[in-house]
């Protein structure tokens, strides 16, 4: 798994490993079962502190997207409760949406950006 993260980036590290792993997810990269690396071996392969790791593995326990296992470490295990996932999506996405229109972003332009990022996570 290849994991970018952007060390000048105002976005905290271990928000960004986040969203590079559910990125990993959301694209078949990794997949039901997977095990992720230890902690150890992550943060040093990128360079970071292991308690960095330790917080975004225990954010992926939490939103439900890894389980941590002590002889297996964190293993990619979906929890599938819809009805929460899409109200927790909907108070993300009201933030999102009304900076938008802060920005004078039309519906029509977020619809396409949607569009466009659901294709770039299509699972073929």
């Amino acid at each position: 798994m290849y994991l970018k993260i952007d060390f000048n980036s105002d976005e905290a590290i271990y928000i960004q490993l986040r969203n590079q792993i559910i990125y990993g997810i959301a694209t078949a990269e990794i997949q039901e079962g997977d095990n992720l690396p230890s902690v150890r071996e992550l943060a040093d392969n990128i360079g970071i502190n292991m308690h960095t790791v330790n917080k975004a593995y225990s954010i992926l326990k939490q939103e439900g997207y890894v389980k941590l296992d002590r002889r297996k470490g964190a293993v990619i295990a979906i929890d599938i409760n819809k009805l929460e996932a899409l109200s927790n999506m909907k108070e993300e996405m009201r933030v999102v949406l009304a900076r938008a229109i802060c920005k004078n972003i039309t519906s029509e332009e977020v619809h396409e950006i949607i569009d466009q990022i659901f294709q770039e996570f299509e699972r073929g």
